[in-house]
C-alpha cells in the first residue's frame, strides 16, 4: 500500500514539508510506503475549460499536473498540503488540483481517484487554516473520496520549520492523521480480502435548470 503526499507549498523543504514528513514517518511505521511529491516552485497554468482530457485522458498542459496523475494509478492514499495564502489555498496548488481532478474525471480515469482516501494538511504562520482546509476538501467530496481527519482539523502553525516542529499538538495531529489513514488503508485491504465490493455506479445525471 502506498500513500503520496502532495506539498503545494513553494518551498521544497518548507514548513508544508515538515508537516508532510511526520504523517509520512508515521504511515512508514504503519508499514504504509510514502512518496512526498511537491508540486514545485514554477507557474501552474489553471484549467481553460478546453475539455481535451476527455479525448485524450491527459491534460491539454503537459507538466508536473500528467506526472502527478500517472502516478496517481498505483497510489491507494493522498494528502494534499498546502500553505495559508491570504485565508485560501496557494494560486499554484489551487490550479494543480483543479486540472488534476478534472483531467482525470473528465478523462475516463476515475479510477485513479474513486474511493481512495485523502486527507488536507494545512500550515500557517497564524491564521486561515480553517477555510483553507474547506476548500481543499471539497475536492474530495466531489469525487467519491472518504476524507481522512485526526483528532483536530490538519494543520500546523510557524513562520519556518524550526517553528513547526515546535508546534507539538500540530505534530501530533500529523501523527494521529497517518495512523487514521493507515488503519482506513488496512481496512480496504482486509475488505478487498473478504470479498467486499465498491459501491455499484451509475451513469453520471447532469440536471442544468436553463431550460
Amino acid at each position: 500500500m502506498k500513500v503520496i503526499l502532495v506539498n503545494g507549498g513553494p518551498h521544497k523543504n518548507g514548513c508544508v514539508h515538515t508537516a508532510l514528513e511526520e504523517v509520512a514517518k508515521t504511515l512508514n511505521e504503519e508499514g504504509i510506503e510514502t512518496e512526498i511529491f511537491w508540486i514545485g516552485n514554477k507557474p501552474i497554468a489553471g484549467c481553460i475549460a478546453c475539455k481535451n482530457c476527455v479525448k485524450t485522458h491527459k491534460c491539454v498542459f503537459d507538466d508536473v499536473v500528467n506526472e502527478f496523475v500517472e502516478k496517481a494509478k498505483d497510489v491507494d492514499g493522498f494528502i494534499f498540503g498546502s500553505p495559508v495564502h491570504y485565508a485560501g489555498a496557494t494560486g499554484a496548488i489551487t490550479s494543480f488540483m483543479d486540472r488534476v481532478f478534472y483531467s482525470a474525471f473528465n478523462g475516463g480515469k476515475g479510477d485513479r481517484f474513486l474511493f481512495k482516501p485523502a486527507a488536507t494538511v494545512i500550515s500557517a504562520r497564524r491564521a486561515g487554516t480553517t477555510a483553507t482546509y474547506d476548500q481543499l476538501n471539497k475536492y474530495f467530496g466531489i469525487t467519491q473520496m472518504p476524507i481522512i481527519s485526526s483528532r483536530y482539523w490538519n494543520m500546523v502553525h510557524g513562520a519556518t520549520p524550526e517553528d513547526v516542529k515546535q508546534d507539538k499538538e500540530g505534530m501530533q495531529i500529523m501523527r494521529i492523521l497517518g495512523r487514521n489513514m493507515a488503519y482506513y488503508l488496512k481496512c480496504i485491504e482486509a475488505g478487498k480480502e473478504k470479498g467486499i465490493e465498491l459501491p455499484k455506479q451509475e451513469e453520471t445525471e447532469f440536471t442544468n435548470f436553463i431550460r
